[in-house]
């Protein structure tokens, strides 16, 4: 006998939704809560008969302090490596691994990742000249974080421990010739801790956008509300904080515009195709739907055939090298002048979009067809192909 289950919050519109769209489709899935973790953890453990595919959401988190993330990333990804081991036992399959899903948390690991698999990305900041004992990945290599920047739990201490972390951000700008960059926590989302800063070395002027903002010296919060600055008294110490967090730095790439907006896009690539497909539309660097930018169908900025083609190609392409990851969430942006695709990040939980639930529902629709081919599927492992 197989069975369908649900791993997440009560009430949370992934979960509603995803129900909505199982019920439809003739399922009744088992729902399992975030907050019975270990008991949930040693029933799967103890599973002897019968097999379940899960589905597994992210747990709610109801913190704005962005020096909880790092403890909060660290629960999560031990959770996962525990249901990781449930699977062992080949009587419960995921829709995404659970160690898929963290690999697309760690967007140090992801990144470069699809690197290797010669995808195009928003590259990380270089390092300085080879020899310069900074670089934690093979030289030669752009777009790779160095140890250095790993923040205040890294292991480099290449530069003086006198110098502050926004110094070395600054002198690491200026050595490679690159003043404009966003910086992300590792094991962020949501934009939380996201900062897009220009930095115009000759006369030290600074603009800064964030969400983020210090309440008192060290207690650096998540407002969802996107904030600029061009005080560099206001801008040094909220650069060593996040920095202080660990993080990685990318190069700042102009993207395209749409009718005065700054314009990128998220697609939702699922069973080898791209399921949903929106441009995010802002007057800021930062796009994120939840910081009242605007959401447009992609169709709507006629883009030409073969930039569109490019998209899916891209996509669909940054699935292949997770194995097993079957949704994921992927954003990209289009340069300006050539639209050339670039993927931004990628996130193996990232396949709520309200334009679609409110709408077609067509990301759970798909995910309830995936579930129901593998109730009647005899190979389980194969019921994710059908689509490609």
């Amino acid at each position: 006998m197989r069975q369908i289950g649900l791993l997440g919050s009560p009430g949370t519109k992934r979960t509603l939704y995803l129900q909505q769209a199982l019920e439809q489709a003739g399922i009744q899935p088992l729902f399992m809560d975030w907050k019975d973790f270990a008991a949930i953890r040693e029933t799967l453990l103890k599973r002897s008969e019968g097999k379940l595919l899960i589905k597994v959401d992210p747990p709610s988190w109801d913190s704005c302090r962005l020096h909880k993330l790092d403890d909060l990333a660290a629960e999560y990804r031990q959770r996962l490596g525990e249901l990781a081991q449930t699977g062992r036992s080949g009587r419960i399959t995921y829709l995404n691994p659970p160690d898929m899903i963290e690999m697309l948390l760690d967007k140090r690991s992801c990144k470069r990742t699809l690197v290797k698999a010669g995808l195009p990305v928003t590259e990380e900041l270089p390092g300085l000249q080879d020899g310069d004992g900074e670089a934690d990945a093979p030289k030669g290599q752009p777009g790779v974080l160095p140890a250095a920047f790993a923040g205040k739990n890294g292991q480099s201490h290449s530069m003086p421990a006198s110098s502050c972390l926004a110094d070395r951000l600054l002198e690491r700008m200026r050595a490679v010739g690159i003043f404009q960059v966003f910086l992300k926590p590792v094991w962020g989302s949501g934009a939380a801790g996201v900062l897009a800063l220009r930095w115009q070395p000759a006369t030290g002027q600074m603009v800064l956008y964030t969400c983020s903002l210090l309440q008192g010296e060290h207690d650096l919060v998540n407002t969802k509300r996107l904030r600029c600055f061009h005080d560099p008294a206001i801008i040094r110490p909220l650069l060593e904080e996040i920095l202080g967090l660990g993080c990685i730095v990318e190069r700042w790439y102009a993207k395209m515009e749409y009718r005065g907006f700054s314009c990128d896009l998220r697609a939702v690539v699922q069973d080898g195709r791209v399921d949903f497909l929106v441009a995010r539309l802002s007057k800021g660097p930062i796009t994120n739907l939840h910081l009242n930018n605007h959401p447009l169908s992609a169709e709507e900025l006629n883009l030409p055939a073969g930039v569109m083609d490019s998209v899916h190609t891209v996509c669909i392409d940054a699935m292949k090298p997770f194995p097993g990851l079957r949704s994921a969430g992927i954003d990209l942006l289009l340069e300006k002048g050539s639209l050339r695709p670039r993927i931004i990040e990628m996130n193996g939980q990232g396949d709520l979009m309200y334009q679609d639930i409110y709408q077609k529902n067509t990301i759970y629709r798909h995910q309830a067809e995936m579930m129901k081919r593998w109730l009647q599927e005899p190979d389980a492992e194969r019921f994710g192909e059908t689509g490609k």
